[in-house]
């Protein structure tokens, strides 16, 4: 049995974060009517988040599992996508999508050819107002690019980007962005991803002032490569950006600033390796704890104080990234999610439509200040 591996009951959350599945406290909210056909929801006020069921390693399992969490236990509108044998006995409602482009597809073809797949469904329910949102734990490709073909862009956001928070013990997370959407960019684009950071930063994390950081291999303006050095020069000018100059790798997991902007093969490999390490690093400490009756009973000791720090690092908590840039709200999970990850990707869609992300980034690259 893993020690330490999620939250403890009713323990609080490290100063500043946001709480894990363990401390949100929601509405039971009765169980919404199935639906028998494509695009008839309940009768609701709050429009369902739109959640890929075939989407991820554990699919489908886990992922009605995460759905019904978030219905029951947070009072979030669920509505599943995906083909009919999987979600109509899932009590959940849905739509049915014949259709699954898979982990190995390639994403823009997969959504080109395949029309009616889960993901070609649910952004299409998003665009046609039949949802608020969609969640997908599948093909991160694909489901950027449903979202971006079927959403749209935001007027005059050049290419979306991936957002992903970074654990900072004590601190307000990290937001690392290029996460991955865009493996070559333009020095222009990173402005942008800049100034989209911010207005994520600010709804998501309460952050006044979002300090914003470029990721090169050096504090120093003259450092890096030609498009880093460009990049720094338009950041330093950039409307509606407080830059702080560059940043290097040791530092996106600190404090020392509240947004990092990158291209997306940088960004992408950054964060692989941070997951990775964390990952290693967080098994030998359960595996030492573990390893002898002394250390077994030194792990009762410590487990209320290392249990809440353990769960705020793990992945899971934070439920996923988010596609910034597109006309909608799009969150991409881990392919690995499980239960408890599915549920607070929708927990994060749901804060995000009711935050009005898309119209505080709408604002933001209109007239940014």
């Amino acid at each position: 049995m893993p020690l330490l591996a999620a939250c403890a009951p009713g323990a609080a959350p490290p100063s500043g974060r946001t709480p894990c599945a363990a401390h949100v406290v929601g509405t039971r909210a009765a169980k919404p009517s199935t639906s028998t056909d494509a695009g008839r929801l309940p009768l609701t006020s709050v429009l369902p988040i739109a959640l890929d069921a075939v989407g991820g390693d554990r699919a489908p399992d886990e992922v009605i599992e995460g759905a019904r969490a978030a219905v029951e236990d947070l009072g979030v509108p669920v509505m599943l996508v995906g083909p009919e044998e999987v979600v109509a006995a899932s009590g959940l409602p849905f739509i049915v999508a014949t259709e699954i482009i898979g982990m190995g597809d390639d994403g823009a073809q997969g959504v080109r050819r395949k029309k009616d797949s889960s993901l070609v469904r649910a952004a299409e329910a998003v665009r046609d107002g039949k949802a608020s949102a969609m969640v997908s734990a599948g093909n991160t490709g694909a489901t950027m690019a449903s979202a971006l073909l079927r959403m749209g862009r935001i007027r005059g956001v050049s290419r979306p980007a991936i957002a992903t928070p970074l654990p900072v013990p004590g601190e307000t997370p990290t937001i690392l962005l290029d996460a991955g959407a865009n493996a070559e960019c333009q020095p222009e684009w990173l402005v942008q991803f800049a100034q989209m950071g911010t207005v994520f930063s600010r709804q998501r994390f309460g952050v006044a002032k979002p300090r914003v950081g470029l990721l090169s291999i050096g504090e120093e303006a003259s450092k890096g490569s030609s498009f880093v050095k460009e990049v720094h020069h338009l950041l330093e000018g950039a409307p509606g950006v407080h830059f702080i100059g560059n940043v290097e790798g040791h530092d996106v997991a600190t404090d020392a600033a509240d947004v990092v902007v990158t291209d997306g093969f940088s960004g992408n490999v950054v964060l692989k390796t941070l997951e990775g390490g964390l990952e290693v690093i967080l098994g030998v400490i359960r595996a030492g704890l573990a390893s002898t009756p002394e250390t077994q009973a030194a792990a009762e000791v410590l487990a209320p104080v290392l249990e809440p720090l353990f769960d705020y690092m793990e992945p899971e908590t934070t439920g996923g990234a988010i596609l910034l840039g597109v006309d909608g709200v799009c969150i991409i999970s881990h392919g690995r999610s499980s239960a408890r990850a599915v549920t607070n990707a929708i927990a994060l869609a749901k804060e995000m439509v009711s935050g009005d992300i898309v119209g505080g980034l709408r604002a933001a690259i209109a007239s940014p200040a």
